[in-house]
C-alpha cells in the first residue's frame, strides 16, 4: 500500500489534492459530462444571486441538470465544493510587473482589484475565513503583493505584515459579516446611537447627519485608510534606506 502523502492538514488532504492538480478526475464509469470547474462555476452563479447559505450539492446538480451523485465522482461534499468555488472566484492574481512608480501604486492597484473581486462575489470575504486549505490562485494574490514589497528594505517578516494589515482593512471595509458590527454601519443602529446621542458626544460629532444612511461601506472610507496604510509603509520604508 502507497502510503499517502503527507499535507500538514489533518483530514483535508483531499481537498490539498483537488486544488494542488494532484487528484485524478475520474477514470470508470461513463464519460465524464461535468468538470469541477463547471460544478463551481454553477455554485458560484448560486451564491452571488442568493448568497453562500443557498449553496448545496443538490441545488448544483439541479442547475447543472445531473443526479446528486454524478456531482460526488469529482467532490467529496460540500467543504471541497466551496474550496473550488473560492480559487475560481477569486481569478488570477493581478498582473502589477507593468505599473511604474514603485511598490506604492502596485499595491493600491492589488487593494482595489481585491475589493472588485469582492464585490462580485459578495460571499467571498466571509468563505476565506478560518483555519483552511487555499489553492495556489489565492496564494498567488499573497504572493503578488508581498512581492511589490521586494526591495523597498523591508525584512520578509516586515512584508507580511505589512500585506496581512493591508488584506485586514479591506476586508473591514467591504463586508459588515466579516468587519463586525460598528454604531454607523445600519440604519437600526444608527437609531439607537441618534436616541442616545448625549452619552455619546464624540460619534454623534463625527457622524454628519446628512451621511449617515450612506456610511456602510462608504468607498471613500476605504480610500481613507489605504491612503494611511500606505503613508505608514512609505514612513518606514524611508526609514530603512536613510
Amino acid at each position: 500500500m502507497t502510503a499517502e502523502p503527507a499535507t500538514g492538514f489533518e483530514g483535508q488532504g483531499g481537498t490539498v489534492e483537488l486544488l494542488w492538480g494532484l487528484r485524478e478526475p475520474p477514470s470508470r464509469g461513463p464519460k465524464p459530462t461535468l468538470s469541477i470547474g463547471r460544478i463551481a462555476q454553477a455554485a458560484i452563479d448560486i451564491a452571488d444571486a442568493d448568497g453562500l447559505a443557498a449553496v448545496s450539492m443538490q441545488r448544483v446538480a439541479d442547475a447543472l441538470d445531473v443526479t446528486k451523485m454524478a456531482s460526488y465522482r469529482y467532490l467529496a461534499g460540500k467543504a471541497e465544493l466551496l474550496a473550488c468555488m473560492i480559487e475560481q472566484a477569486v481569478g488570477d492574481p493581478p498582473d502589477l510587473a507593468h505599473l511604474s512608480g514603485g511598490w506604492r501604486p502596485k499595491l493600491q492597484a492589488w487593494a482595489r482589484q481585491m475589493w472588485a473581486s469582492w464585490e462580485c462575489h459578495p460571499w467571498l470575504p466571509g468563505a476565506t475565513t478560518g483555519d483552511r486549505v487555499m489553492g495556489p490562485r489565492e496564494l498567488g494574490w499573497t504572493e503578488c503583493a508581498v512581492g511589490a514589497l521586494a526591495g523597498t528594505g523591508l525584512s520578509g517578516h516586515e512584508r507580511l505584515d505589512a500585506v496581512f494589515v493591508l488584506s485586514g482593512h479591506i476586508r473591514n471595509t467591504r463586508s459588515l459579516a466579516t468587519a463586525g458590527t460598528q454604531p454607523w454601519t445600519t440604519r437600526r443602529q444608527l437609531e439607537l446611537l441618534r436616541d442616545h446621542g448625549d452619552r455619546f458626544p464624540a460619534l454623534m460629532a463625527a457622524l454628519p447627519a446628512a451621511e449617515e444612511a450612506s456610511l456602510s461601506g462608504d468607498r471613500a472610507a476605504r480610500e481613507f485608510g489605504l491612503a494611511r496604510i500606505l503613508d505608514g509603509l512609505g514612513l518606514l520604508i524611508a526609514e530603512r534606506s536613510g
